[in-house]
């Protein structure tokens, strides 16, 4: 039975638990799973080419797999990466709110929000790697309100699940991403690199706003920051900034994945999505499956590319975020204020993970090239910006009152500090 504090914390970690409602189909694209019939894997045609077919759903308990959590600030980016993996072993994705509700299943790919605070360790000891998926620190916060937009900023398992078919359907109005804009995102710029932080560093315990190394305490503090005001457990209060803290690790890294919490593999999903860099971007989630327990019969090499070319370029399966209407991303404006912050953010992130004791991992050279790239474009748009070639649309004339309205229903659904 859940105690009144663990319900507010379910509560507020709900909101992005509509993001693993994965099976919300474009029109008559997707075939039921027994119509490949006798298949777990798309079809390979021969000469490169293939035919997608939708994974197994309800998975076999006997089948020993090697499993991979797909881990990723809150947005859709996840969804594109594990629909590559779906496509290529014929196996489906769990999100880790299915596996909190309606316990552990055999699922091979996790897809988790965790540490963010729209996340929750639901899959208890069932991943054995991860795959970190990253995404410009711009395009992402637009994707994370979007989503909530669509689920009406749920606060239920229920009413997430009501509010699931508006997911990706369109782009939510520019004064609603204005408030939720001027709400939340200075403060979840310092979320978005601590996450990254978490999992490079195996799920050393950090503050997020001092970057500091914290204590169990104060970490536990923060991992609930609906639970008080944000005053109430700043590092200074809670450590002491001269405080000298002894590095600890969340008690679920390493012992909660048998590969311990760093990534085996980072992707990009901006390069996903590009015709130039895509299908390399996809070599690479295929290959953190090849010789894994479980995934002796993936889909043929040579018909890697075409999966990818279903799912991204002619859209097979189940909806993302390519499939919203309107008006386009770009449309989505940031302050100077914010913009400065991104960049201060991607600078903190590039000179940590260039130092030398982190020459010798893949990943963060992968890690800092992806970066490297996202911060020039944001470099670009605050220069447009402050030089008034961008005019910042709704920050001119929205309304007090109509800021007051809006702000009280985000209040009201889903705030914390």
């Amino acid at each position: 039975m859940l105690t009144l504090s663990k319900y507010k914390v379910v509560l507020v970690f709900l909101a992005l638990y509509a993001t693993s409602l994965t099976f919300t189909s474009r029109e008559n694209n997707v075939l039921p799973f027994h119509s490949a019939p006798h298949r777990l894997t798309s079809v390979y045609l021969g000469n490169r080419t293939c035919r997608w077919t939708p994974p197994k759903y309800d998975m076999d308990d006997d089948i020993n797999f090697h499993k991979t959590l797909v881990a990723g600030y809150p947005s859709g980016d996840k969804r594109l990466t594990f629909l590559q993996l779906e496509g290529i072993s014929g196996y489906s994705a769990k999100d880790e709110w299915d596996f909190y509700y309606h316990g552990i299943t055999n699922h091979p790919f996790i897809k988790a929000n965790y540490p963010h605070h729209e996340g929750i360790w639901g899959w208890e000891q069932e991943a054995d790697q991860v795959i970190l998926v990253v995404r410009n620190i711009r395009r992402i916060m637009v994707e994370y309100h979007d989503i909530l937009w669509d689920i009406d900023f749920a606060l239920t398992y229920d009413v997430s699940r009501e509010n699931s078919g508006n997911l990706y359907r369109e782009r939510p109005p520019l004064e609603d991403f204005v408030v939720w804009r001027d709400n939340h995102v200075l403060n979840e710029i310092n979320w978005y690199g601590w996450f990254i932080d978490y999992w490079m560093e195996g799920g050393l315990m950090r503050d997020m706003f001092t970057n500091k190394i914290t204590t169990p305490e104060h970490w536990n503090m923060i991992m609930r920051p609906e639970a008080r005001d944000r005053e109430d457990m700043t590092y200074d209060l809670i450590v002491g900034n001269d405080t000298i803290v002894t590095p600890s690790y969340d008690p679920h890294c390493p012992d909660d994945i048998s590969g311990g919490c760093e990534p085996i593999q980072i992707i990009s999903a901006e390069r996903l999505l590009m015709n130039e860099t895509g299908p390399q971007e996809n070599r690479k989630i295929a290959e953190t499956l090849v010789g894994k327990n479980g995934f002796e019969n993936l889909i043929d090499e040579d018909a890697w590319e075409c999966i990818w070319e279903e799912l991204i370029i002619n859209k097979r399966g189940v909806k993302t975020f390519l499939d919203r209407e309107g008006i386009s991303e770009r449309d989505y404006y940031f302050s100077e204020e914010m913009l400065e912050k991104m960049l201060e953010e991607l600078d903190r992130l590039i000179t940590k993970y260039s130092l030398p004791e982190w020459n010798h991992k893949h990943q963060a050279e992968n890690l800092v090239d992806l970066l490297s790239e996202h911060y020039i474009s944001i470099e670009e748009e605050l220069n447009e910006v402050s030089s008034g070639r961008r005019r910042l649309k709704y920050d001119d004339f929205l309304g007090p009152e109509t800021r007051k309205k809006r702000t009280k229903k985000m209040k009201d659904k889903h705030l914390y500090w």
